[in-house]
């Protein structure tokens, strides 16, 4: 693969200016005996899930599909162009916002989508089918939710989320997968759907209100307890699989 195609294919921009970059110097290679500076655009490399390679100093390793976790803070819009608030995509460097896909969206796109008022876990990638199946309400991918409620939380209002309440856009009630009061005004809540604002009118409909809403866990993967919101990291190959355990 040559190494302008292996920069395009990881977001630095257009053939040419990736082209641009390895001429003047400022893309360097593993090559096996480290990062050495490579100034031929056309050059042949073997490409391997990993290689590392640094662009204008960054270091980088080249990924055939990108697969990263953030941990999304509140004040951000899952969209790439927000109405009120900053996108949470303006939280990933260029070169994950701009990967080249065949549709006219480019870059990674998140699984799901979460308020702007909403922290916690979110999973983004490039690959279509991944986002299908995550995202797809027949795969039933549970996730995991921590209320917080303006009113003391009682076994009423547990038994009910469980049940199912009757929300204005779905003809079946909703139910949740797993419900358990973790404190007085602490609700951990489980889903295997999505709908809009799901939690907050399930909570509204059994005579409640959400005044702090986190997701901890997508599948059987929790949120790292050492990423800090804002902060994204890629996903490993063994946290992939227990991604992938779910579809």
């Amino acid at each position: 693969m040559q190494l302008q195609d292996i920069l395009y294919s990881q977001g630095f921009g257009t053939r040419r200016i990736c082209a641009g970059l390895i001429q003047l110097g400022l893309v360097q290679v593993d090559l096996g005996e480290g990062l050495v500076t490579c100034d031929d655009a056309l050059q042949d490399l073997d490409v391997f899930e990993g290689l590392p390679y640094a662009v204008q100093g960054v270091l980088w390793s080249f990924h055939a599909k990108a697969y990263v976790l953030l941990h999304k803070p509140a004040g951000f819009e899952c969209s790439h162009k927000p109405s009120a608030w900053p996108s949470m995509y303006t939280l990933l460097p260029p070169p994950l916002r701009n990967r080249p896909q065949k549709s006219a969206v480019q870059g990674v796109q998140a699984v799901g989508r979460l308020d702007q008022d909403t922290t916690g876990m979110l999973v983004l990638t490039d690959d279509g089918p991944l986002i299908h199946r995550m995202s797809s309400p027949r795969h039933h991918v549970p996730k995991v939710y921590e209320v917080t409620t303006a009113d003391p939380l009682d076994d009423t209002q547990v038994q009910r989320l469980l049940a199912g309440v009757v929300l204005d856009d779905s003809p079946k009630p909703v139910k949740a997968a797993a419900c358990s009061v973790v404190a007085e005004h602490h609700l951990q809540l489980t889903l295997t759907q999505g709908k809009y604002h799901q939690v907050k009118r399930m909570l509204a409909a059994v005579g409640n209100k959400v005044v702090g809403l986190h997701r901890s866990q997508i599948g059987v993967m929790q949120l790292p307890a050492d990423l800090a919101p804002g902060q994204w990291r890629w996903i490993s190959a063994e946290e992939l699989k227990l991604l992938a355990s779910n579809n």
